[in-house]
């Protein structure tokens, strides 16, 4: 897998892309939570984060991304594969991409998901964040240098 930056060209292939793998998961499109989707570059980019892109023959099959939230906190978003392509350490290494970049330029890092995502939640766990809280059937965790 080659893992790129985002550019605006790939704005629509991004959102149907991610917009997919959230109806896979029974998600629909929220408004209040996917607004970033209309502006990845305004709202990751040009806001000291980063969003990135996973690439394997061609195809785009994945994303992670880092937005900050404060001088010193990030989150990281949108760690999303395409489902034929799940189970090869594909979502993984995308994450690890956007975990070493939060690293780097933050000094606390959170992240939220689904309580249902558990595969998700045991990656987050086994890479050294803690859950801080679960509220309404998501789950918060947190991570510090």
């Amino acid at each position: 897998m080659i893992i790129k930056t985002f550019s605006k060209s790939l704005t629509d292939e991004v959102k149907e892309l991610v917009l997919g793998v959230l109806k896979e998961q029974g998600f629909g499109y929220d408004p209040t939570k996917d607004f970033d989707l209309d502006d990845i570059n305004g709202y990751y980019l040009q806001s000291d984060g980063v969003f990135y892109i996973g690439i394997v023959n061609g195809e785009m099959i994945g994303t992670s991304a880092v937005r900050r939230t404060g001088k010193e906190q990030c989150e990281i978003k949108r760690i999303y594969v395409k489902k034929e392509f799940r189970g090869r350490g594909l979502g993984r290494k995308l994450f690890l991409k956007a975990v070493e970049f939060a690293r780097v330029n933050y000094s606390i890092v959170v992240l939220k998901t689904d309580a249902k995502l558990t595969d998700a939640i045991g990656l987050y766990l086994k890479n050294g964040f803690s859950v801080i809280k679960e509220e309404k059937g998501v789950v918060y965790f947190e991570k510090t240098r």
